[in-house]
């Protein structure tokens, strides 16, 4: 189990300590994050106008609603992801049937050369035959 950090951090302008099992960047980022959600929020005149109890919530939903659009974006990516695992994996099958269609029509292809070569080998050796019977006859 990785060890307990703790990190003292700023937020709005206050310092806390966090701690927690990631790394202190970690915790830096975060409250850098919530730090950056306080100055986006505080720069609407309504969101100041709040009591600090409503300022806190809004802020917090805020954050939830980051986290649940971040969260969708996620599931479209792995999604869209399991797509093309799926569509690599079936032009993986396609390409090994190519290929054993290809071997096996390569292998039909020298054996029908070797027929060919056969065939001429006969050929030649009928014509020679048929040249001697023609001489036979001549004679």
């Amino acid at each position: 189990m990785a060890e307990k950090v703790t990190a003292q951090v700023l937020i709005g302008g206050r310092i806390y300590t966090l701690s927690g099992y990631e790394s202190e960047e970690h915790l830096q980022k975060i409250a850098n994050y919530v730090n950056g959600k306080l100055t986006e929020m505080k720069e609407s005149e309504s969101f100041r106008k709040q009591s600090y109890d409503l300022q806190a919530t809004l802020i917090q939903l805020s954050i939830a609603d980051d986290y649940f659009k971040a969260k969708q974006q996620l599931d479209i990516l792995e999604s869209e992801n399991e797509s093309k695992d799926k569509e690599i994996y079936d032009l993986k099958h396609e390409v090994i049937s190519t290929q054993i269609k290809a071997e096996t029509t390569e292998k039909t292809e020298m054996q029908l050369q070797e027929q060919v070569t056969e065939l001429k080998e006969k050929i030649a050796s009928l014509e020679a035959e048929l040249e001697e019977y023609k001489e036979l006859i001549d004679s």
